[in-house]
């Protein structure tokens, strides 16, 4: 007999579906407000670099932040700060309006984060490695001007890990995604349409302006599948890690550049 009196009557505990952990982390890892807290010690590492230096920019890995000040101090915003203070204002924006829906637990997501864009950014280091013998087997020279690198100049190459996504991925990734969706196209059209066509563009700006590098087609070709590695970092992974990513390969490349 039951406890409330009726026969024969047996009561199991209901088991309830909750996610899984990676789950929940795999989710969280794409949510603003944990690529906000996740990118603020970079800015301050980059931001302190520059200060270090003098507030000398012309060591940094990457025209973004020249590109980002250049057009801010057009609109009169010529204070040093205003760029990561924009940055950071977005990405507040964007966490507020997905306030509700934020991870219960955002600094374990973060080294989490750091660990998977430490592990990213290997292995498209090691790609790079192997990108020149695989062009040079077919009798073509892939030739990357190096530069010597002083220790705190380290810190200057998380810029191009920063502005370079903020603009590329954030920015124009994000706008193409969202004109080609009104466009009706379907969803994996529109993302993929929209990753080829950034990674165009992030290719081809390292080779115009001031401090524009000579084209050289496989170096092009390199940094076009670079662009395609990190929007789909970004849509799958989240912005944190795709700046993560970047950051991380560029500071690879500076320590190991000969």
């Amino acid at each position: 007999m039951s406890s409330d009196g009726r026969e024969g009557s047996c009561e199991f505990p209901v088991a309830r579906d909750e996610p899984s952990t990676m789950l929940t982390y795999l989710k969280s890892t794409t949510h603003p407000w944990v690529s906000l807290l996740f990118l603020v010690p970079l800015l301050a590492a980059y931001e302190g670099g520059i200060f270090y230096l003098g507030g000398d920019r012309t060591y940094v890995a990457a025209q973004a932040d020249s590109w980002v000040r250049g057009m801010l101090e057009n609109y009169g915003a010529a204070q040093v700060y205003t760029a990561p203070a924009v940055v950071i204002v977005v990405l507040l924006v964007w966490s507020w309006w997905r306030w509700s829906d934020r991870p219960a637990d955002p600094i374990s997501t973060c080294f989490g984060m750091a660990f998977e864009s430490a592990i990213f950014a290997f292995l498209l280091w090691q790609f790079s490695r192997n990108f020149q013998p695989i062009v040079e087997h077919f009798g073509l020279r892939l030739e990357v001007a190096a530069r010597p690198v002083a220790a705190a100049q380290v810190l200057t190459f998380v810029g191009a890990g920063i502005y370079e996504e903020v603009l590329f991925r954030l920015g124009l990734f994000t706008i193409l995604a969202l004109v080609l969706r009104t466009l009706m196209l379907p969803g994996v059209v529109a993302i993929t349409l929209a990753g080829v066509l950034s990674a165009l563009a992030f290719a081809a700006a390292h080779h115009v302006g001031e401090f524009g590098e000579p084209m050289q087609p496989y170096v092009f070709l390199f940094r076009f599948l670079a662009g395609l590695y990190f929007a789909a970092l970004y849509s799958f992974r989240g912005f944190g890690i795709a700046v993560g990513a970047h950051a991380g390969y560029d500071v690879l490349v500076g320590v190991t550049v000969r």
